[in-house]
């Protein structure tokens, strides 16, 4: 192969890494915006409840009925679009970080996106929009507690393994990405700092008693990191090899 060639082909690998950090910045500033819109529905419309009771199962099925959106938003459908754009920012940090440990990125790659392929596979949102359909179509009482049953072993799912296994993993994929960061030049100490910390306080969803405030003080810390990441990106897609960027 001549030199032309190789210089070809560099520029080449060089223009897409260029679109993928693109696209990755710009789904980290998505997923930012989208956390007060998410806040803002469960304030202004709060859902029934996740546990799998059927008091709670036939409190979606009315809000479904009555709104469509609300009802799937109150699902977590915000956090199916996360997961879905976490996906180009896992790959993203694969690459900026591989020349500072890649066996460390691919071990967190990995767990990352297992852990959104399992929250997508949980997640409830167009089963409990269907079986609301069906309830509201039922004739009987038999169907109708036939269906309320079905919405019980629904949410009983979402809030079973797999959505575990995503909390977990991705809270232990982030922690091992930013202890990367913090002995790389790639991304400044802040962001691998903020990145911990995050994961650390959101794995306080597992206390006893004190669990869920502690895991909604790590979301600003998770639109800081985002954030950080983000405005990175940007910089690393006009700027290559990554190796010879100094963090912002």
């Amino acid at each position: 192969m001549s030199v032309m060639n190789q210089v070809a082909e560099g520029e080449s690998a060089d223009l897409q890494w260029s679109w993928l950090y693109k696209i990755a910045g710009t789904a980290a500033l998505i997923t930012v915006v989208l956390i007060p819109i998410q806040i803002a529905v469960f304030m202004a419309w709060p859902p029934p409840g996740f546990e799998p009771t059927s008091s709670t199962v036939i409190g979606f099925f009315t809000l479904f009925q009555k709104n469509r959106l609300i009802g799937l938003l109150d699902q977590d459908l915000l956090l199916v679009v996360d997961e879905v754009l976490g996906i180009p920012i896992a790959l993203a940090l694969y690459i900026a970080l591989r020349r500072a440990n890649q066996a460390f990125m691919l071990i967190a790659t990995a767990l990352g996106l297992v852990g959104s392929a399992a929250y997508l596979a949980s997640n409830t949102a167009f089963a409990m929009h269907s079986l609301s359909a069906q309830y509201a179509a039922a004739t009987t009482d038999s169907q109708r507690s036939l269906l309320v049953a079905a919405g019980q072993a629904v949410l009983a799912n979402y809030t079973g393994t797999s959505f575990q296994a995503n909390y977990v993993l991705g809270s232990v994929a982030l922690i091992i990405t930013s202890a990367v960061i913090l002995k790389s030049n790639i991304f400044s100490k802040l962001t691998g700092y903020v990145g911990i910390l995050a994961s650390v306080i959101g794995l306080g969803l597992y206390v006893p008693k004190i669990g869920l405030a502690l895991s909604i003080l790590s979301v600003p810390l998770f639109a800081i990191w985002n954030t950080l990441i983000a405005r990175r990106f940007f910089h690393l897609s006009q700027r290559f090899p990554e190796s010879r960027d100094s963090a912002l």
